[in-house]
């Protein structure tokens, strides 16, 4: 059994946690996020940490579950996530404009994606994007999301990729 509900939050310097009995919220220079709080978890704190307080045995799931994302709340309003993906082929590339990503993915028409609120786009080159924000799930679904217009293939790998993903690369066919 993981013991993860068990151990304590630090909170960084300049991050304001409020816990009411119902919803935590989290301020820190990248942003602010809100968290509901499911009825058989709560949290307390003492000497700048947060703990997690459960009922039962049977709420210990829900308590880990719930530190982790307070966790990667504090993480994300303090020092924030990025996930960076790779463009692989010829003519692939990538130009981002305000809140807007166009692509250029081998299709016959340009792929425009709408960046939601939140979520910051970046492309330092045509053929790198750079997604980043304080949540990481909207960042991390951000980026499933480019991902998913031209995922890598297996015969000669192109398409959008993480930049630490390994495609296992499959032998063509022979005649």
């Amino acid at each position: 059994m993981s013991r993860i509900a068990n151990a304590p939050i630090e909170i960084p310097q300049g991050v304001e946690l409020n816990i009411s009995d119902a919803q935590v919220s989290v301020k820190g220079p990248k942003g602010n996020l809100d968290l509901a709080l499911h009825p058989s978890v709560a949290f307390a704190m003492e000497d700048g940490q947060a703990k997690v307080q459960w009922n039962d045995k049977a709420d210990l799931a829900m308590a880990g579950t719930f530190r982790a994302l307070l966790s990667n709340m504090i993480q994300g309003v303090s020092q924030g996530f990025e996930k960076r993906l790779t463009l692989i082929g010829v003519g692939y590339r990538a130009q981002a404009q305000g809140q807007k990503l166009n692509l250029q993915l081998g299709f016959s028409h340009e792929v425009n994606y709408a960046v939601p609120e939140g979520v910051k786009v970046e492309t330092p080159s045509q053929t790198e994007v750079v997604v980043s924000g304080c949540d990481k799930q909207q960042v991390g679904q951000v980026a499933a999301e480019i991902r998913a217009f031209r995922p890598p293939e297996p015969y000669k790998g192109k398409g959008v990729r993480y930049a630490d993903e390994r495609v296992i690369r499959k032998e063509a066919k022979k005649a």
